[in-house]
């Protein structure tokens, strides 16, 4: 059982660590920045602008979602300090002090996460992409697999989605699928989710019962800011238009209202199709085509000062990231952080924020 003095140390360094985070988030700034937003609120005629109400609703919950963990901490903090005093006097105490700066510690160690996003668009929503590898029925499953994780993944974050664009496979899963996650630090925390993700298990689609190993490919984009000028060319692009599939209203199948737009000097392709206009497909799609050339510029630039400084560049896009094994033996191991777990199930409903928070780290 630790001492006294060894648990007020504890308490030292948990106050500086929760220092540098006030400063990072700016935490008296958000603070006054909710007051003014719920004095705004308040106001008898605020709902008269629907669409300036909302996005000062949205500025609100995005202030609040900031602090309050910060001052639960804060909170967790005083119990703590409380806990330390009793244990002074009575050595009875010092158990439950102890628990406490364990949970504390781990509490501390998620908060300190969010200081490490401060990328420019790491606090920006995002969408991703899977797109299904070589290996038909198989990889469309293993697709369709991802799909379900990622979803259960934001459902767990409390935030947004919606599916852009969903192509079913020919006998089943998906052969892509695109979706947009909305929530605060969205793009930040999952950005190391991009690149080739690998599946063994025993195949259901196999007669035999093999082995079988799938892959799909995971690609995440920020939705970019609306001062970010990129410059697309009309004469730059193809825009194909074709009846929507899958689950849908009464329009799937019936109006080309679904949009797929090809930037021909780059070869890269963006489709939409969730919604009934045809308009405001081919207003996501452009929105997701200059996010995608904007990632595109912005790793040409890093790649090229890495090659100056004579560093050995990664494989990007084609990297492969994580395994998931299901046989012969339980393991999902993510292949740069060398984190692992065997609690497969876990992780594929949706359970990932140790590999999240273990690649932040890393990369940092």
């Amino acid at each position: 059982m630790m001492t006294v003095d060894e648990l007020r140390q504890i308490e030292a360094d948990l106050l500086a660590r929760m220092e540098q985070v006030s400063g990072f988030l700016d935490i008296p700034g958000k603070e006054a920045e909710l007051a003014a937003l719920e004095e705004k609120m308040n106001s008898a005629d605020f709902w008269d602008d629907k669409e300036k109400a909302q996005a000062t609703v949205a500025a609100a919950s995005s202030c609040r979602n900031i602090l309050a963990p910060y001052r639960k901490m804060q909170s967790e903090m005083e119990d703590f300090n409380t806990a330390l005093e009793l244990a002074g006097e009575d050595e009875e105490f010092l158990a439950e002090a102890e628990t406490a700066s364990k949970i504390m510690s781990a509490h501390m160690d998620k908060l300190e996460v969010v200081s490490f996003l401060s990328g420019r668009f790491d606090k920006n929503n995002f969408f991703l992409t899977i797109h299904a590898g070589a290996g038909g029925t198989e990889s469309c499953d293993w697709g369709s697999i991802l799909l379900r994780m990622y979803r259960r993944f934001a459902e767990r974050n409390n935030w947004k989605e919606e599916m852009i664009d969903y192509q079913p496979g020919d006998e089943a899963g998906i052969r892509s699928a695109t979706f947009r996650i909305i929530g605060d630090f969205a793009y930040g925390y999952c950005k190391g989710e991009t690149g080739v993700h690998r599946l063994v298990r025993i195949s259901p689609f196999d007669s035999n019962a093999r082995r079988h190993t799938s892959f799909c490919s995971v690609e995440v984009i920020p939705e970019i800011d609306d001062d970010i000028d990129i410059e697309v060319n009309d004469c730059d692009i193809r825009v194909d238009t074709y009846r929507a599939s899958g689950a849908g209203g009464q329009h799937v199948n019936t109006t080309d209202s679904a949009v797929r737009i090809t930037h021909i000097p780059t070869g890269v392709v963006v489709a939409c199709q969730n919604e009934r206009s045809q308009h405001k497909n081919r207003a996501t799609a452009m929105k997701m085509l200059k996010a995608k050339l904007y990632e595109m510029e912005e790793r040409k630039r890093k790649d090229a000062a890495a090659a100056q400084r004579g560093e050995q560049m990664e494989n990007g896009w084609g990297s492969q990231i994580r395994s998931y094994v299901l046989q012969p033996y339980q393991m999902v191991k993510d292949l740069r952080t060398d984190v692992e777990t065997s609690d497969t199930a876990g992780v594929l409903d949706g359970e990932l924020d140790r590999f999240v928070e273990a690649y932040l780290k890393w990369n940092r």
